[in-house]
């Protein structure tokens, strides 16, 4: 079952005028590609396909407007406005049930590690294989316990039945150190020294 579903609208104009016009009505211009068939331009209700792809990987069952097909697609390429943040176009890929694909997954980090610590996580997101139609939306990676010089390395993160790691296995995903202390700025006075100078 498809995590959202999103009726299409088939796109017979493009361009950039085209596509402003379509996002004046409330809409995002997309392509589907795949599985050897032409690429399909449509465009999608705006306002609940920006909900879907809040969500990593999300499920996407594209339903024609008049019912006549239906295909499951994830997104692949969001194009963003960077000052409105708002969807401008969408590339999507569709999938199969059982079909086996490479994504990209957020990573989030979870428990407390040994007091006088510090984390740094030095990745956001790791490559893994899964079924199309049961992509993690996330993957923990737990820091309970670890002291100071250590490591999460990717193949000592624990994935969801049936999830395979792509990225390389020694990749530094999380390190535990010492907090960093500030250093004093050259040539400043400690209260002690303005104290005697007065």
């Amino acid at each position: 079952m498809a995590d959202f579903t999103l009726t299409a609208e088939p796109r017979n104009e493009f361009g950039k005028g085209a596509a402003r016009k379509i996002r004046r009505a409330g809409r995002i211009p997309a392509v589907v590609y795949g599985h050897g068939g032409e690429p399909v331009h449509i465009s999608l209700e705006g306002h609940a396909t920006m909900l879907a792809l809040k969500h990593a990987n999300a499920l996407l069952e594209i339903k024609s407007t008049d019912g006549s097909k239906n295909v499951l697609a994830i997104a692949r390429d969001v194009q963003i406005e960077p000052v409105r943040r708002e969807i401008e176009h969408l590339d999507l890929i569709v999938v199969k049930r059982g079909e086996l694909i490479e994504v990209d997954v957020p990573i989030h980090v979870v428990g407390e590690p040994a007091p006088g610590t510090m984390i740094s996580q030095e990745e956001s997101t790791i490559v893994i294989k899964a079924d199309a139609t049961k992509l993690p939306e996330v993957i923990e990676a737990s820091v309970a316990g670890r002291t100071v010089g250590e490591h999460v390395l990717a193949k000592e993160i624990e994935l969801p039945s049936g999830v395979e790691l792509v990225s390389d296995p020694e990749l530094l995903v999380v390190n535990v150190a010492e907090p960093t202390r500030e250093e004093p700025e050259e040539g400043a006075e400690t209260e002690g020294e303005e104290s005697e100078s007065e």
